[in-house]
């Protein structure tokens, strides 16, 4: 994707909010220049840290094969210059690997096709949705090992507002949610780095704007959508990271930059906590105004 692709401090939504919108489904999986670099990363990952990265409850396994058997559909139909079916494997036609279903679990199989992180949610009775199974291997400061196996509330649990304001339309929503529809959110934080692996808490280094540094926007691109055998729900997430010195040379960059501005300025002394602006904010929202006011 071009930098920016994803802009959600552009003003058209509020930060802390839950923000759905369906889309289309040729939208469901968006592959672009960097897959081959991002899936090698996976690779590495599920390969050199799978207690981190992967987990699995027994009894998910249909429905780790349902969500395999269905974005690899996807990818076949949608993108059939860069994936096509053999034997018992996909083909990435970028750089010809094979990856081959059968000898791991098959969600496992099915992160290492796509650039976003898959989540199964399952219904759980009074208690919701819970975590069941999970390849996450670009988390935002959470850490797979810390929540598999909670419930969506417990998730969120420290989320500003949520418990008052979000929990009861969080569940509406994946009840109501029906075979065919897909449903977009998109949130954003900052973070001092464009690594994507970032399974720590909430904590970053300080020395943003030094020699040699810079902040990035980091955004988080999540889809919802219901599988029709099990019932279960796939919650997926893709990672797409601008840095700040390209507000400076994008066209609309200024704009985005005072807007994003606008939000952190915006946000209340818990929810700066939430997104560990609460020491920063200032310095932060001070690079975003000379790199607005330059256009001016």
């Amino acid at each position: 994707m071009p930098q920016f692709a994803r802009t959600p401090y552009d003003g058209s939504k509020q930060p802390f909010s839950i923000g759905l919108a369906p889309i289309g489904e040729s939208r469901w999986f968006e592959p672009d220049e960097h897959l081959i670099a991002e899936l090698d990363e996976k690779n590495a990952l599920l390969r050199d840290k799978s207690d981190l990265v992967f987990r699995a409850e027994a009894g998910t396994e249909a429905a780790q094969a349902e969500v395999l058997e269905r974005v690899s559909a996807f990818l076949v139909g949608r993108y059939p210059e860069r994936f096509r079916r053999e034997g018992d494997g996909i083909v990435i036609a970028d750089d010809g690997r094979r990856v081959m279903a059968g000898g791991e679990p098959p969600l496992m199989t099915a992160a290492r096709l796509v650039q976003d992180d898959l989540v199964i949610m399952r219904p759980a009775g009074p208690d919701g949705y819970r975590l069941v199974a999970a390849a996450l291997c670009f988390p935002s400061s959470w850490s797979l090992s810390e929540r598999f196996g909670v419930s969506l509330d417990a998730l969120h649990h420290n989320v500003p507002g949520y418990q008052e304001r979000l929990a009861v339309r969080m569940k509406r929503i994946f009840d109501g949610l029906k075979d065919g529809v897909i449903v977009e959110r998109l949130n954003w934080s900052i973070y001092p780095d464009a690594v994507l692996h970032h399974p720590e808490s909430k904590e970053r280094p300080r020395d943003w704007f030094g020699r040699d540094r810079d902040a990035f926007v980091r955004v988080e691109r999540q889809t919802l959508r219901r599988l029709p055998v099990s019932g279960d729900v796939l919650f997926t997430i893709r990672i797409l990271v601008d840095p700040f010195a390209a507000f400076e040379s994008n066209p609309d960059g200024p704009r985005l930059a005072a807007s994003l501005r606008d939000q952190i300025l915006s946000l209340d002394p818990d929810q700066l906590r939430y997104k560990n602006l609460h020491e920063h904010r200032d310095l932060v929202a001070g690079e975003l105004a000379r790199i607005a006011g330059q256009a001016r």
